[in-house]
């Protein structure tokens, strides 16, 4: 049992913490949900008229197709994530210790560049006559150029790039932490490869399938910054809209609300997580 003095200490370590959250969190989510249901003055800034206009505004039509746009982008690409890291983060889990490290520098590498500088390289591998139309000319695998750029394809391959390597690592931490005795054990008493994967290696590996899954699809939701050099005009995602709020509309309260809106969205998909994984923690002790 702590002493008095023993407590007073570890108040004294948490108190920069509370204080940290509760400036930096939760004051900015406070102020953005109090200003959603401002109103809009007629030049600049906001008037103090409370309303509910900003949240019907989002379900017009333009607005909502903004949601639904951002929603099958981010499946799409969290779907394809998973497809490519699962199997990359299994196997990178069953190399030498020599060829993790290696493995692992190759993955944070890109980390040491800035996003953008990363994406303008897309860009020059996408344009037209660039580097991939070259080598598809170059191979007679087409005979004139494609246009790539700035279409929703180029936008799927860089949210792919962007986020691949979170579900890579969440799926590695879960699979390097397995017991493959248990695989070795279910092989031996008659299960095929695949019957042992499904019933051993993929449930002691879900819970970082499922974070990578939440680390790929909340974030994808708002990378707009993504959609606008690689998909140009053409793809507008809620992060775009919010943008474009703050910026050219000069909408301060229906930029909060459209983030108030993501926000809860996100929410709602962590929470789902964690009762998944819930779930299963109980189902494992069970």
């Amino acid at each position: 049992m702590k002493t008095k003095p023993q407590r007073s200490k570890l108040w004294l370590t948490l108190i920069p913490l509370y204080a940290i959250t509760i400036l930096f969190v939760l004051f900015p989510i406070i102020y953005m949900v109090v200003l959603s249901f401002m109103s809009r003055a007629k030049v600049w800034g906001i008037e103090l008229d409370v309303t509910i206009n900003n949240y019907k505004k989002i379900l017009e039509p333009l607005y909502l197709n903004t949601f639904v746009e951002s929603f099958k982008l981010a499946v799409i690409s969290t779907l394809l994530v998973a497809l490519i890291g699962y199997p990359f983060g299994y196997f990178m889990a069953k190399l030498s210790a020599k060829w993790k490290k290696r493995m692992m520098l190759l993955i944070m590498l890109p980390f040491w560049t800035s996003a953008l500088i990363r994406l303008y390289g897309w860009i020059i591998v996408f344009r037209s006559n660039g580097t991939l139309d070259k080598i598809l000319m170059g191979l007679h695998i087409t005979d004139k150029p494609l246009k790539l750029l700035y279409s929703y394809p180029a936008v799927a391959v860089g949210m792919i790039y962007a986020l691949l390597p979170f579900m890579i690592l969440a799926v590695y931490s879960s699979a390097e932490k397995m017991d493959w005795s248990l695989v070795e054990a279910a092989t031996d008493l008659g299960a095929s490869r695949f019957t042992a994967f499904r019933t051993v290696t993929l449930k002691l590996t879900m819970p970082g399938l499922l974070s990578g899954i939440v680390l790929t699809f909340v974030p994808s939701m708002g990378l707009f910054f993504i959609a606008d050099l690689l998909g140009g005009n053409k793809i507008v995602l809620v992060g775009s809209v919010i943008q474009e709020q703050l910026t050219k509309g000069r909408n301060l309260p229906f930029a909060a609300a459209l983030s108030v809106v993501l926000m809860v969205l996100t929410t709602l998909i962590i929470s789902i997580y964690r009762k998944v994984t819930h779930a299963e923690d109980v189902e494992g002790l069970i």
